[in-house]
């Protein structure tokens, strides 16, 4: 059975990723192996001291970023090494910092390579804001002409163009169509 507080906070965390809520007070007792809910208390109330979890107004416990985001450790130069010093700055929960307006947002996984330029590769996810208005620039999905692509969107002498991120595609002129499903915010790409 877990001893320490971190061991226990693991096993919280756990708990949390694959059941997407708390644990109860008689879950948190078999999971720590305690007998008494007054054990169970007194941990939920150290989360609590320690922002991990936040209390509703009828008493429910909910979890905090701190409690289900990944460690934020700083940064790193991308450019020439330079000394690497790990400092905790925070955590961050991956939803919250990519997704500002989750009610209107969606992922679309990308096929093929017509934005690789962009930086946006095949199999990459891609979060879709609906309810932002597309500027010259933004990188947009839009069905256009009886078909659905993704292209940076632009205006040419008035006229809407969508525009390819690999010089071997060719821009698209709407012609009949033209609907921007929404722009894109983020990209994310898995390695491993």
């Amino acid at each position: 059975m877990p001893k320490s507080f971190s061991q226990r906070l693991a096993i919280m965390r756990k708990f949390y990723s694959t059941q997407q809520r708390l644990p109860s007070y008689g879950e948190l007792l078999r999971l720590c192996g305690w007998n008494s809910k007054n054990s169970a208390y007194r941990f939920m109330q150290k989360l609590l001291q320690q922002h991990l979890v936040s209390q509703t107004s009828n008493g429910t416990f909910v979890p905090t970023s701190k409690l289900t985001g990944v460690k934020l450790l700083g940064s790193i130069a991308a450019g020439f090494p330079s000394p690497a010093e790990e400092e905790l700055t925070d955590a961050i929960n991956l939803d919250q910092y990519l997704i500002s307006h989750p009610s209107s947002s969606f992922l679309v996984r990308v096929s093929g390579d017509s934005m690789i330029e962009a930086g946006i590769q095949p199999n990459d996810l891609v979060i879709v804001e609906r309810q932002r208005q597309p500027r010259s620039g933004d990188i947009v999905i839009a069905y256009v002409d009886d078909a659905w692509t993704m292209k940076q969107f632009t205006t040419q002498d008035k006229r809407i163009v969508l525009l390819p991120a690999n010089k071997k595609y060719k821009p698209i002129y709407p012609t009949t169509e033209l609907k921007i499903e929404g722009v894109i915010v983020g990209v994310v790409r898995k390695y491993h």
